[in-house]
């Protein structure tokens, strides 16, 4: 059963951007190539961002402007095909770039030069953190921290309590806190903000969202990768810093928060805050941790990151509770994790069954089920029990009322944006409502160090899991003590 409207026809409304500055610190880097410069063509080819408008690469590589253009059309024919070379030469006339040492004095005073004046700068900080200081010291000091100045910084911010203070503290000494945008690119995902229109757009859902009608709520990210070619870095982070602690503590915010006054950056991030401080401190028997084993010629986890005895873990399962009067009693129960069965990512909001059915025991158990697709399929379906088709007495069987975004706005592949494109357009007109403030980092920071902390005093060792699985075997235990079981990982 499927939503389609065979009178009207879902069409993004692109709002042109006034001509802005967008320096990209760390311009040749990994990211810039697979998520930024992509998400800006993109952008420039949907007609919001206009011939005015440049983008600086700032790295340290040595390279003249035709290598750089050059770097940058490489860049897109790899992320996203060729095509039309008009489209293409217009956005490449954009481009600038500049030689630049992030802990020296070298081609600051030749970056300060090339801006220009009364329009919006943003500085995107795509580079290690211990980078983030730094750059932020020189931007004042070469006189480029205007009041239209914006900042970028991509995670991690921080690896615990400490460090995330330290550098918003770092930060705090140049730029006011509305300067900063801490991007976090689950939060531009076009079903992540259709989360909060059906929650506070819908009066159907409103009135059942929260405990007396909600039995529990899953959300699961699921990766069919693994580590490889970021070994060193997870090494150090694992599952729970790298995904736990800011993806899903933003997803299980969205989730739960109260209606805010309005569709504003603080008052949305105010709510969020709440449900941070509302978490209670999760016991050890309430989170497993797992690690993927080799499979075939595959490496396992220890393997890629070159450390045999390696206890980081590349899976979390936990279940979390939130003491306020909306959710007291409703577990949440969160996974993650690399090398699983599918690359998924889901919320799914499980309601309680009829108090009584009057079909009789032979109809079997059903609930509703709202489930919220982030990837790879964006959409929403609600399951619903009807009867099943055909004589025989009343057999009843749930099916999914299904919105898959990709049919329901058009063929047109351009029609929902990547979370990059959203994000940084945010960024150039200011809207901070999917960036995380200083506090919000440093709340979340607060409820997970405890965690990480039990797991380095108590011995808690990592539990192994096939390659291909839905986790490790502690993992389904922990939600069968409640007499639940996890929903399947299918793309």
């Amino acid at each position: 059963m499927h939503v389609k409207s065979d009178t009207q026809v879902l069409v993004s409304r692109v709002i042109p951007v006034e001509p802005f500055d967008l320096v990209i610190f760390g311009g040749t880097g990994d990211l810039a190539q697979r998520k930024i410069l992509p998400a800006l063509y993109r952008r420039f080819r949907a007609g919001q961002i206009p011939q005015g408008a440049r983008v600086i690469g700032a790295a340290r590589a040595v390279m003249d402007h035709v290598g750089w253009c050059q770097f940058v059309s490489d860049a897109l024919d790899e992320y996203l095909g060729q095509d039309e070379q008009e489209a293409r030469a217009g956005f490449l006339a954009m481009l600038e770039y500049v030689t630049l040492d992030a802990l020296g004095d070298e081609g600051w005073a030749d970056l300060a030069g090339r801006l220009g004046a009364g329009r919006v700068r943003a500085f995107y900080f795509s580079v290690a953190p211990r980078l983030f200081a730094p750059l932020a010291e020189r931007l004042h000091r070469f006189g480029m921290a205007t009041a239209e100045c914006r900042l970028v910084v991509e995670k991690p911010f921080g690896r615990d309590l400490a460090s995330a203070r330290s550098l918003n503290h770092d930060l705090a000494q140049h730029f006011d806190e509305g300067q900063i945008y801490r991007i976090d690119h689950y939060l531009g995902k076009e079903t992540v903000q259709n989360l909060m229109a059906i929650r506070f757009g819908n009066m159907l859902f409103e009135p059942l969202w929260n405990s007396q009608y909600v039995d529990h709520i899953q959300i699961t990210v699921a990766e069919t990768v693994g580590v490889e070619g970021r070994g060193e870095y997870y090494d150090r982070a694992g599952a729970m810093r790298d995904m736990v602690q800011n993806h899903l503590m933003q997803l299980l915010c969205l989730i739960a928060m109260e209606p805010p006054a309005k569709f504003e950056p603080d008052a949305v991030r105010d709510e969020k805050l709440k449900v941070i401080r509302a978490l209670d401190p999760v016991l050890a028997k309430d989170v497993v941790r797992g690690q993927y084993r080799a499979a075939g010629a595959r490496p396992s986890y220890t393997e890629h990151v070159g450390n045999a005895g390696s206890d980081t873990e590349s899976f979390v399962a936990l279940r979390a509770r939130i003491s306020n009067w909306r959710w007291a009693g409703t577990p949440f129960y969160l996974r993650t994790g690399k090398r699983l069965q599918a690359r998924a990512s889901e919320i799914a909001v499980v309601f309680k069954e009829t108090p009584h059915s009057i079909f009789g025991p032979e109809a079997g158990r059903h609930r509703n089920v709202l489930s919220i697709r982030l990837q790879p399929n964006e959409g929403i379906d609600l399951g619903v029990t009807i009867k099943e088709p055909g004589p025989g007495g009343m057999r009843l069987v749930d099916v999914p009322l299904d919105m898959t975004f990709a049919q329901a706005l058009g063929a047109d592949g351009h029609a929902v944006a990547d979370a990059y494109e959203r994000l940084i357009m945010d960024v150039i007109r200011g809207n901070q409502t999917l960036f995380m403030r200083g506090d919000e980092v440093e709340a979340a920071w607060a409820w997970t160090d405890p965690i990480i902390a039990q797991w380095e005093q108590a011995e808690h060792r990592v539990e192994e899991y096939d390659t291909g699985s839905a986790g490790p075997e502690g993992a389904h235990a922990l939600i069968a003590r409640d007499g639940r079981a996890w929903r399947e990982i299918r793309a």
